[in-house]
């Protein structure tokens, strides 16, 4: 069956995604993360666009990866000019890469209005520069944009495109949606109509604005794409890219086509939030199959299919990517629920006397606003306080918090706490803006001593709810905090009429549960 060669784009068209934005050392980081995934190419981006673009090139090439190969992008060469003296072109022969890929323009339109040209001189552009650069790069790809909008526009140009870049030697003719608004049935119609024995072999390249870019993705590979293209959880232009975390499983798990992804695909959940932590994003807890959500399971009819045959409601074991199984606790909860969540503890069943305690005790706890659906870690420890296997990590003696501000400078907050570990009467001391971070400081300052683990927790997100807002300022609030140890993620809960309060049950659970994992 035929073999599928995976190009991520995530350094490149990823990174031109809103709140996107990668260092050198994050760009370098994440390219060996993709090889380790045997990712067959990854582009690294343009080498003249800026500075950083062209460290990056400078550096990868000192690096050494055992599968990926490394591809620099650029554009045919300007309009009357020749390949040979063009910056563009040259960067991309300077830059050293096994791999290169120029983009071309498709859409007759474009030429006229944004190249300021003719359509001639447009095929001439293409010819050259890849029939250069295939003299000096072993492998030269041919990214044809908005070809399916040139395609619809003028079917016959858009094949005099791909007839140029086959006959300039180009190893793949990459048909991209640029824009995102084509659907698959209108891909699989377009690609099934070209003359493919006179082409060079095809890729595809799609966006996301109709929502149908893996789709679409799936279709051309189907119509013998044998290069699919993508970003890691989709990011890009827009409405984002094709989302290689869906386009992979799909084509190693759903059809019997073959990539050298599927040797790694247990690592696949691992490299989507690690490229989601490098750009400082939270992970899209909805993502098909890396998802926390993908593999999550609430109401309690849905649980106790999952106690007895889980094939019946999960499309495929969530391990194969690396990811997990999660019950949520909620309102919704049956017995089957609680016994799923509490058997990583020892065998319980319907008559077990804790699980009576847990769910008396869950019911009574989300009367007074807690949720525990979102905040696994913070009902983990519930449960261990039920079996008796909780070992706490402090008990707080008091904490002082005080907020000032001087004229137009910004406020402070400066917070005190005193604790007891382990028989140790210690303090801690923090300064920040905010209250809550003040107070997040001050507890760290405590605890590091004698406690390196809490180094290694990070807090990534921090989400405000409030219960009943009739009550005005005396409103209850629930705080959800997401923590890290920049490889596992946690959510944990509290409620108060206090925020701060509220805040402080939500950062004990989460490093008190940390704290607990880590002693089992």
């Amino acid at each position: 069956m035929r073999k599928i060669a995976i190009y991520d784009t995530t350094l490149r068209d990823g990174m031109q995604g809103i709140d996107v934005s990668f260092t050198l050392a994050d760009k370098l980081d994440i390219a060996h993360k993709l090889d380790e995934l045997r990712i067959d190419y990854i582009e690294g981006g343009f080498p003249l666009s800026n500075e950083k673009e062209a460290s990056f090139f400078e550096q990868v090439a000192k690096e050494r990866f055992r599968h990926a190969k490394i591809v620099a992008f650029g554009s045919t060469r300007k309009p009357h000019g020749k390949a040979s003296s063009d910056p563009q072109i040259a960067a991309l022969v300077d830059s050293g890469t096994p791999a290169a890929i120029v983009v071309g323009k498709t859409w007759k339109a474009h030429v006229l209005q944004v190249l300021k040209t003719d359509i001639e001189e447009n095929l001439a552009m293409i010819y050259d520069s890849i029939s250069h650069l295939k003299s000096q790069v072993k492998e030269v790809f041919f990214d044809l944009e908005h070809f399916f909008d040139g395609f619809k526009d003028d079917p016959a140009y858009a094949l005099r495109v791909l007839e140029t870049g086959t006959q300039a030697g180009a190893d793949a003719l990459v048909l991209c949606d640029t824009n995102g608004g084509t659907l698959p049935a209108d891909v699989a119609r377009i690609m099934s109509g070209l003359p493919k024995e006179r082409l060079k072999p095809l890729g595809v390249h799609m966006h996301n604005d109709c929502g149908t870019a893996v789709a679409n993705s799936l279709a051309g590979i189907d119509c013998g794409a044998v290069q699919v293209q993508g970003t890691i959880n989709g990011w890009g232009e827009r409405c984002g890219n094709a989302n290689l975390c869906a386009i992979i499983p799909n084509i190693v798990l759903k059809t019997q086509y073959q990539a050298e992804v599927a040797r790694s695909l247990s690592e696949l959940t691992e490299l989507s939030r690690f490229v989601a932590e490098k750009a400082n994003i939270i992970p899209d807890k909805r993502q098909p199959y890396v998802g926390e959500a993908a593999f999550s399971h609430k109401a309690g009819q849905h649980a106790d299919v999952i106690l007895k045959a889980p094939e019946l409601m999960e499309h495929i074991s969530g391990d194969l990517v690396g990811n997990e199984r999660r019950i949520l606790l909620s309102e919704l909860a049956g017995k089957s629920t609680i016994i799923k969540t509490m058997s990583r503890y020892g065998d319980y069943d319907k008559d077990s006397p804790e699980v009576a305690s847990l769910i008396a005790l869950l019911k009574a706890r989300e009367r007074d606003g807690y949720e525990y659906e979102a905040a696994e870690a913070s009902f983990d420890l519930l449960i261990r306080k039920t079996i008796k296997r909780y070992r706490p990590l402090l008990q707080l003696n008091n904490y002082h918090l005080e907020s000032y501000k001087t004229g137009d400078t910004p406020s402070k907050t400066v917070g005190r706490i005193f604790l007891t570990s382990h028989g140790k009467q210690i303090m801690g001391a923090g300064v920040a803006v905010g209250p809550v971070e003040a107070l997040d400081r001050a507890l760290r300052d405590a605890l590091t001593p004698f406690h390196d683990f809490i180094k290694r927790i990070t807090l990534t997100d921090y989400r405000v709810r409030i219960l009943n807002p009739e009550e005005g300022a005396a409103a209850k609030t629930r705080v959800f905090i997401t923590s890290s140890d920049h490889k596992d993620s946690w959510d944990t809960v509290g409620v108060s009429e206090n925020i701060i309060e509220a805040s402080w049950e939500a950062i004990i659970d989460s490093f008190e549960y940390y704290y607990n994992n880590l002693e089992d």
